[in-house]
């Protein structure tokens, strides 16, 4: 999911479809004061791709990513992959590795 922080920078939060992001903790994790879902304009402009078929991986420019560590009780994950009804499989340690994402608790408690 692509969150705006401070009203400025887009981040991506990984987390388990069940799972919603605390963007209180978004926001500190990514120093931060405020974060909020980004609009569908923030997220095409940031990542290359819609809201809701965002990829982990291959936007036009480097963007800051989060993991929630409850993605951890999957080994394997399905992730979108360019559009709102395409998905693909990939290894929790291959999702980590290609994307560099930081763990961080992320979920709503």
């Amino acid at each position: 999911i692509v969150f705006t922080v401070d009203g400025t920078r887009q981040v991506v939060a990984l987390l388990p479809g069940d799972k919603r992001a605390d963007t209180a903790k978004l926001a500190a994790a990514a120093g931060g004061e405020t974060a909020r879902r980004a609009t569908l304009e923030e997220a095409r402009a940031a990542t290359g791709y819609a809201a809701g078929g965002t990829p982990p991986f291959g936007h036009p420019s480097p963007v800051v990513m989060f993991a929630d560590p409850t993605l951890r009780r999957h080994d394997v994950l399905w992730a979108a992959g360019g559009t709102p009804t395409t998905v693909f499989p990939i290894e929790l340690e291959n999702l980590i590795s290609v994307t560099g994402a930081r763990w961080v608790d992320l979920a709503e408690d």
